[in-house]
């Protein structure tokens, strides 16, 4: 969470403006009623993973996709976002975006996963996607043609699916090839803050941050989304835009089928097109 002290600097200091979820909501124009997202996110990416052994005998490898797997730690994300006023105060918004990567690395270290035991010096061939859907709910207690300020509520859905596939061995048992996949879904809840300003009728910037760790069902998770935004209105319904956005999600999974830790985090620069009516 290095980027954090940064990001809640430009936050506190003005520079936090609008938006009603995670993606460039702060951008919009103050006055659109509907309006639509298309962005490229290009982070810099660090994902670990542990699936114990469902016999119980000790816990899994914390994995390193990135370092242990060979998985890309860089990549440029599609992301699409929807929002929609009603009324001058309330605002919902829609987000989506996937990460899908795939790797295949000779073994530094034993790794262990679920049942089976990964020896150094295998190959193994790898494959990780995960999908975020994020729903908001957004009042602002100040609006006006100049600037905005409130607090959001919405839900932060991910799925995951992890595949391993390479030579192994289960307890004393010979080596022998093995593929293993786990997948899950983990809903979360996320309170959010949001402010904005036009400095001109063409430039805005904005931010927002949102925070929550919460124990739901099987899951025990921690997500943090932050993020800053500038951008330029073109045309009355076109505008374009930059910002820097961090996000920080932990979980904690107990369930039959997956008992461990999941967690990832994006932090970079993105580029967006907006077009509102």
């Amino acid at each position: 969470m290095k980027h954090l002290p940064l990001i809640s600097s430009l936050f506190a200091s003005g520079l936090l403006c609008w938006g009603a979820t995670a993606t460039s909501a702060a951008a919009q124009a103050l006055e659109d009623r509907f309006w639509f997202e298309a962005s490229a996110f290009k982070p810099n990416i660090d994902t670990h993973v542990q699936v114990s052994p469902s016999y119980g005998m000790g816990a899994g490898t914390d994995i390193s996709l990135e370092s242990d797997l060979n998985l890309a730690d860089r990549e440029t994300l599609p992301d699409l976002f929807l929002g929609a006023r009603l009324g001058s105060r309330w605002t919902i918004t829609g987000e989506y975006f996937a990460l899908d990567r795939e790797g295949s690395v000779g073994l530094q270290r034993e790794i262990v996963f679920d049942d089976v035991t990964y020896p150094v010096g295998v190959t193994l061939n790898s494959a990780f996607d995960t999908s975020v859907y994020r729903l908001s709910a957004a009042y602002s207690f100040i609006h006006n043609d100049r600037a905005e300020v409130g607090v959001s509520l919405g839900a932060h859905v991910t799925t995951f699916d992890l595949q391993l596939e390479g030579k192994g061995y289960i307890g004393s048992a010979s080596l022998q090839a093995l593929r293993r996949e786990r997948d899950v879904l983990a809903p979360l809840p996320t309170l959010g803050l949001y402010a904005g300003y036009r400095i001109t009728p063409r430039l805005s910037v904005g931010g927002r941050f949102d925070y929550m760790s919460l124990g739901v069902g099987d899951y025990d998770g921690e997500l943090t989304n932050a993020q800053a935004t500038i951008s330029w209105q073109l045309f009355r319904n076109v505008g374009v835009g930059a910002m820097y956005r961090y996000v920080d999600y932990g979980l904690q999974i107990d369930k039959e089928k997956w008992t461990g830790d999941m967690s990832y985090q994006f932090s970079g620069p993105a580029v967006f097109l907006r077009v509102g009516f």
